[in-house]
C-alpha cells in the first residue's frame, strides 16, 4: 500500500499533467480558429509573370532588303618604301657612300578585296556606309538581297565621322525610312543588319546599352552602344528600331579578339543625316565650330584629384570643362573663357563632350546656338554665331584639282632614272588658274605638297581637299625641274 503522502504526490502530479494537457488542447483550439498560413509553393509551381516581347519580324524583313553587301577592290600598285640595311650602313661608312643604312626600293602591292555593308537611304540609289570601308577603293560593287549587282561611285566621304555616301544608278530601290536617334531610350530593342563574315542578310537583336559614347576613334563621335551582335563585315550596316526605322550606321566593335564580345557601336542618324545632306549639296561637310577645346567635367575632376589630391569644386559634376578658347572663335566673341563649364546647348542638357559634339554636328557655319555655362559656380547664358574651320561664317566649298588649272600624271620610269627619284607627279598641262599664277609650268615634277609625298594623282587631290579645310588654305609645294633643279611654290586656295 501506498502511504497518504505518496498518494498526495501522485494526485498533485496528476493534476499537473491534466493542466498541461488542457493547455495544449486549448492552444490547438486557438490555432484552429486562426486563418491557415500560406504555404510557399515550389519554384516549379509558381505562377509565371507575363512579359510581352516586341515582335521584330516585320522590322527585320523590311530592313534586310535595304541593307546591301559592298565589295571593295584596291588594285595592285607600285610603291616606294624605305628599309634599313645594316650592312649598307657599315660598308657605306668605310667607302664613303653610306646613307645611315636607310634605302628605298620599289614594291608591288597585291590586289586586295574587302567586304562590308551599306544602307539604301533613297529610292534613287544613295547609299550610306563607313568611310573606312571605301577608303582607297578603286572599284566598288553593291549587291542586293536578291543578288542583283551594281557598280557604285563615291559622292563624298567624311573621315571625321567615318561616314561615306555612295551612289548607284537606277530607281525604285528599297530605301529604309530614317528615324530620329535622339528618341532612342536605354533598354529599347534594336536590330543590327549587315553582312558579317560574308554572311549576307544577317540580323541580330539586342537593346540600346548606352548613348553618346566616346571611344576616341574619330574626331567627332557620339556612338550608340548596343549589345546586338556586330562583327567584321557589319561595318556600314543598319541599326534599326522595332518600327523598322534606321537609327544608326554600325561602325565598330571593341574586342581583344577582333570579334564580337558583348558590345557594338553605331553612328546616330542625328549625325548621319547632316553629313549626307552636306555631301550631296556641297561635296564636303559644313562643320560648325564653337572654337573651344575641352573635356568631360568628370574626367577633369579625376585628373585634378590625381595631380593635387583634391577634387575641384566647379559647382557641378557634369558638363564640358573648357580648357582653351580659340582666338577670334565663336566662343571668344561670346565671352567664354578657359575654366568655364558648358552645361546646356539650346536648353538641352550637356553632360559630356560627345553630347556637345552631337548637338553641334546638326549646325552649319553662320547658325546661332544658345549656350549655358557656369563660371565660378554662377550660371550664364549667351548666344553664339558658329564659324567654320577657317574662322568665317561662310559655306566651305569643295575645291577640285581641275579648278587650279593643272593636269597631272605619275612620273614615268625613264624620268625617274634620269633624275634619280622614286616618285613624283608630272605637270602635263597648265591653264589659267592659281597654279599658273604662282609660276607653275608644264613639265614641273611635284614631289611633295604640305610635306606629303606625291606618288599618285589621288595624293594631290587629297592634299588639296585637306588644305582647303584648314585656316591657312595654302598648298606648300616642293618640286623639281626636268633639269634637276629644286623649286618651290605657295598656292593660296582662298579667294
Amino acid at each position: 500500500m501506498k502511504t497518504r503522502p505518496q498518494l498526495n504526490v501522485l494526485a498533485h502530479c496528476a493534476s499537473i499533467v491534466i493542466a498541461v494537457v488542457a493547455l495544449l488542447v486549448s492552444t490547438q483550439t486557438v490555432r484552429g480558429c486562426q486563418p491557415a498560413q500560406p504555404q510557399t509553393q515550389p519554384a516549379t509551381q509558381r505562377t509565371a509573370i507575363s512579359v510581352e516581347l516586341p515582335d521584330l519580324t516585320a522590322a527585320a524583313e523590311s530592313a534586310v532588303n535595304s541593307v546591301v553587301y559592298i565589295k571593295v577592290t584596291i588594285n595592285s600598285k607600285t610603291q616606294s618604301v624605305e628599309y634599313y640595311n645594316p650592312f649598307e650602313d657599315f660598308f657605306g661608312e668605310i667607302f664613303g657612300y653610306g646613307n645611315s643604312g636607310s634605302s628605298k626600293r620599289q614594291v608591288q602591292t597585291p590586289k586586295r578585296t574587302a567586304s562590308a555593308s551599306g544602307v539604301i537611304i533613297s529610292e534613287d540609289g544613295y547609299i550610306v556606309t563607313n568611310n573606312h570601308v571605301v577608303e582607297g577603293a578603286d572599284e566598288i560593287s553593291v549587291k542586293f538581297n536578291d543578288n542583283t549587282e551594281y557598280k557604285a561611285r563615291i559622292i563624298g566621304t567624311d573621315s571625321n565621322t567615318d561616314l561615306a555616301l555612295l551612289k548607284i544608278e537606277g530607281s525604285d530601290f528599297p530605301a529604309i525610312p530614317i528615324g530620329n536617334s535622339d528618341d532612342l531610350r536605354i533598354g529599347e530593342w534594336v536590330l543590327a543588319v549587315g553582312n558579317p563574315f560574308n554572311l549576307t542578310s544577317t540580323v541580330t537583336a539586342g537593346i540600346i546599352s548606352a548613348k553618346s559614347r566616346s571611344l576616341h576613334a574619330n574626331s567627332i563621335e557620339s556612338f550608340i552602344q548596343t549589345d546586338a551582335a556586330i562583327n567584321q563585315g557589319n561595318s556600314g550596316g543598319a541599326l534599326v528600331n522595332a518600327r523598322g526605322e534606321l537609327v544608326g550606321i554600325n561602325a565598330m566593335l571593341t574586342s581583344p579578339t577582333g570579334s564580337y564580345t558583348g558590345y557594338g557601336f553605331a553612328i546616330p542618324t542625328s549625325i548621319m543625316t547632316k553629313v549626307v545632306d552636306d555631301l550631296k549639296t556641297y561635296g564636303t561637310v559644313q562643320r560648325a565650330m564653337m572654337g573651344i577645346a575641352g573635356t568631360d567635367v568628370a574626367t577633369y575632376i579625376d585628373n585634378q584629384k590625381e595631380k593635387e589630391d583634391k577634387a575641384p569644386d566647379l559647382g557641378t559634376t557634369e558638363g564640358v570643362y573648357v580648357s582653351e578658347v580659340s582666338a577670334d572663335g565663336a566662343a571668344q566673341e561670346a565671352g567664354l573663357k578657359a575654366g568655364d563649364v558648358i552645361t546646356h546647348a539650346n536648353s538641352k542638357k550637356i553632360t559630356r563632350m560627345s553630347e556637345l559634339q552631337e548637338e553641334l554636328a546638326a549646325y552649319h557655319p553662320g547658325d546661332k546656338i544658345t549656350i549655358s555655362y557656369l563660371r565660378d559656380k554662377k550660371s550664364h547664358t549667351v548666344e553664339l554665331t558658329l564659324k567654320n574651320v577657317q574662322g568665317t561664317t561662310e559655306t566651305v566649298r569643295q575645291l577640285e584639282t581641275a579648278e587650279l588649272g593643272i593636269s597631272l600624271s605619275p612620273v614615268g620610269d625613264d624620268l625617274k632614272k634620269q633624275l634619280n627619284i622614286q616618285y613624283g607627279l608630272v605637270v602635263n598641262a597648265v591653264t589659267d588658274g592659281k597654279m599658273k599664277d604662282a609660276g607653275v609650268t608644264k613639265g614641273i615634277i611635284i614631289m611633295q605638297v604640305n610635306n606629303k609625298r606625291m606618288e599618285k594623282t589621288e595624293d594631290f587631290d587629297e592634299a588639296v581637299r585637306e588644305a582647303n579645310m584648314t585656316t591657312e588654305r595654302v598648298l606648300w609645294i616642293r618640286a623639281r625641274t626636268q633639269s634637276g633643279r629644286n623649286v618651290s611654290y605657295a598656292i593660296e586656295l582662298g579667294e
